[in-house]
């Protein structure tokens, strides 16, 4: 097997196309052939030793992946050599082969494409834990996605869409905006151009987003939160921007208003019932066609530092896909 391998964490230019040895799984983990594997900012924070988990060195980046399982280890009864299956393990993603936990794979069924699993797990389960878990999002209420024509953003405009929510996007070209029009935004935003606050509140005639999706963080942040309604309910799911923001602590006393934490995959850990009923409600939506990844490009697994070059130029908009 290949594998983009990690022995320093200075950096993407300190990744190496290796060759090792083809892994047999343990007991409770099963082989995987990767067909494809999506790019998520915490693959490139990781290589860059700024993520909360650090994994011993070395490691193979690559959270999110689809393929198929080659071998079981003992114990594994829910997979079969064969099956088609997507997951999220936090690493080994950027290969041709890898060894995963079993419990973390979750079946595909018919028609569910390589391609579309992979960009599919982390950002609408985020997405969803965010909105209608953590936020409450009802029918009949706006909420304002930040950095909307991201992979969590595109996301979280159709979940909000699917629940009957009013979808206001904000993001940081016209081509983007576009975008967001396309996978079902009410309204959009382009705050390179636009004052965030007042467009926002403008758009809700004067009364401000119920709920505001921020995985973008920095500046952004006190504007949106000045804009947010009475009783609003403000999500902190990023900082895909770099800069975490700090707010006036007076501005969600003043709107009665909550600043609320989104980490789904401690959620997961903790709750994993709950988190499992909610990946049920997913594929479901997925195959009503209520739901879809917004695939920017796939590129060939090869070419990762060049798809690194691409994402960090925020030129993606939904998600990238690299492939064997």
């Amino acid at each position: 097997m290949h594998a983009w391998l990690c022995t320093n964490p200075t950096g993407v230019e300190a990744l190496a196309w290796t060759e090792l040895p083809d892994p047999a799984p343990k007991a409770g983990e099963v082989l995987v052939e990767i067909r494809a594997a999506s790019l998520n900012f915490p693959d490139l924070l990781i290589v860059q030793n700024k993520y909360q988990i650090k994994p011993p060195l070395p490691f193979v980046p690559g959270s999110e992946f689809a393929g198929v399982v080659q071998a079981v280890g003992d114990g594994v009864t829910h997979l079969q050599v064969g099956q088609n299956v997507a997951c999220l393990s936090g690493t080994g993603g950027f290969a041709t082969h890898t060894i995963a936990p079993a419990a973390r794979c979750i079946p595909l069924p018919d028609g569910f494409g390589h391609v579309d699993a992979a960009a599919f797990i982390m950002t609408y389960a985020t997405s969803y834990h965010a909105l209608l878990d953590r936020g409450q999002l009802q029918a009949g209420e706006t909420v304002l996605v930040l950095g909307a024509a991201g992979g969590v953003g595109t996301a979280a405009i159709q979940i909000a869409k699917a629940k009957g929510a009013r979808v206001i996007a904000a993001a940081s070209t016209d081509e983007k905006c576009d975008v967001c029009l396309k996978l079902g935004a009410d309204a959009v935003i382009n705050y390179s151009v636009e004052d965030l606050r007042d467009a926002a509140k403008s758009l809700t005639d004067g009364r401000g987003p119920d709920v505001i999706y921020d995985p973008v963080g920095g500046a952004l942040a006190e504007p949106a939160f000045r804009s947010i309604a009475w009783r609003g309910r403000y999500l902190v799911v990023g900082f895909a921007s770099g800069p975490i923001p700090s707010l006036p602590l007076n501005l969600p006393l003043l709107k009665g208003a909550s600043v609320v934490g989104v980490f789904w995959g401690e959620f997961a850990k903790r709750e994993p019932q709950a988190n499992a009923s909610m990946m049920g409600t997913l594929l479901q939506w997925y195959a009503q066609g209520k739901i879809r990844p917004a695939i920017d490009r796939t590129m060939p697994m090869s070419q990762l530092p060049a798809a690194f070059a691409h994402m960090g130029a925020r030129a993606v908009i939904g998600k990238l896909v690299l492939v064997n």
